[in-house]
């Protein structure tokens, strides 16, 4: 039996949301929903579906949803469609304040319902492979380019983009982070558009983490280093090589990578999730602890950023 399933937000992510959703067969597109009513009849009538003009509405019409407003707006909407007994796929930031990702962590668990974060990184080919050779990560590198988006201005870089990659992180490391070193810099934005992190973890990995959203190019790229040698991953490519030491040489191998869309893979494994009641993979527990330390280094970043105008 099909699951009903809506969309709250139709900007650039949620019109890819509709897409996918449209296209999916364990699902039907039931409804769409956007401030702007204009956008929701455009995409209803583009995907055959349903156009409503309010969350009670949209409630209504559906069994499970995702949520692809701007961060503001994540935990009041989540908040209420939660309450009204739904499953959902929040895009990432979970929401802006810890507390109340740990409330939405709180809800859906009292609720039975599920509650998958929109960390699409996690569905891309190659963290698969990247998951099967691992064994023990000692120093990691993450980088994460792009040009000056269209969205998600309203947060910094941190929150916008390295994100993405502190959840990886949190995710290959498994210990608590021990310390941190944050330094970031605005230039278009009131929050930081570039940032550089040092993680320390207590089980003796370090992290390098980097993001910028005013580059040139797009750029997502990770290396994980362990005592027999280092995987080299290219998120945007889907391609990736393992480097080995074998006869007081540096050996590489090309990793094979069966390419695919990660956003259709989250969606379509929340759909399954909602379906059968399956943990996600990116739990509301793995979204909150990423946002947690985000807005841990987004406050460092303000914290140095005030000691050097304070001279």
């Amino acid at each position: 039996m099909k699951i009903r399933i809506g969309i709250a937000g139709l900007g650039s992510i949620g019109k890819h949301h509709a897409r996918i959703l449209a296209e999916l067969p364990e699902c039907e597109l039931a409804a769409v929903y956007d401030v702007n009513a204009d956008t929701a009849r455009e995409i209803a009538g583009l995907y055959g579906t349903r156009a409503v003009g309010s969350l009670e509405e949209f409630a209504e019409a559906i069994d499970a949803a995702t949520i692809a407003t701007p961060t503001p707006t994540h935990f009041p909407i989540a908040e209420q469609l939660l309450k009204a007994g739904k499953h959902l796929l929040v895009e990432k930031p979970i929401t802006e304040a810890t507390a109340d990702a740990r409330k939405l962590v709180e809800l859906a668990h009292a609720a039975g319902r599920i509650l998958q974060v929109g960390h699409v990184e996690r569905f891309n080919p190659v963290m698969s492979k990247l998951e099967e050779v691992l064994t023990q990560p000692r120093f990691i590198e993450a980088l994460r380019l792009s040009p000056y988006p269209n969205r998600s201005t309203e947060i910094g870089v941190v929150l916008d983009l390295m994100i993405h990659d502190l959840e990886i992180i949190l995710h290959l490391v498994r210990s608590p982070v021990k310390s941190i070193d944050a330094v970031g810099v605005p230039v278009l934005s009131r929050g930081e558009d570039i940032a550089s992190v040092r993680l320390h973890f207590m089980n003796g990995c370090v992290a390098n983490v980097s993001a910028s959203r005013i580059s040139p190019e797009k750029l997502r790229k990770i290396r994980v280093f362990q005592r027999e040698g280092y995987v080299s991953l290219d998120y945007q490519n889907q391609t990736g090589e393992i480097c080995r030491l074998a006869q007081g040489r540096i050996a590489r191998e090309e990793v094979e990578i069966e390419k695919g869309e990660p956003l259709k893979r989250e969606l379509a494994a929340f759909v399954e999730c909602a379906r059968q009641g399956k943990q996600p993979k990116v739990s509301g527990y793995e979204g909150a602890a990423a946002l947690e330390l985000a807005v841990e280094i987004t406050r460092r970043i303000e914290e140095h950023a005030a000691t050097i105008e304070r001279g």
